[in-house]
């Protein structure tokens, strides 16, 4: 099961460096995650201030 960004996100881009295989990036409103290429690691969550990326 990938993790998915909610609109909670405020684009602080605090996840992307976490992700150990590079599946977020910036999109046009909120940071986005490539669900085919997450790992369901949630680096990106332990990182998150407003606990934005969640299980899917």
């Amino acid at each position: 099961m990938a993790y998915v960004i909610k609109d909670s996100c405020i684009s602080c881009g605090a996840c992307a460096p976490e992700c150990p295989v590079s599946c977020i990036s910036e999109g046009d409103s909120q940071y986005e995650i490539d669900g085919g290429a997450c790992i369901d690691c949630g680096s990106c969550a332990a990182v998150c201030p407003v606990d934005a990326p969640q299980p899917e």
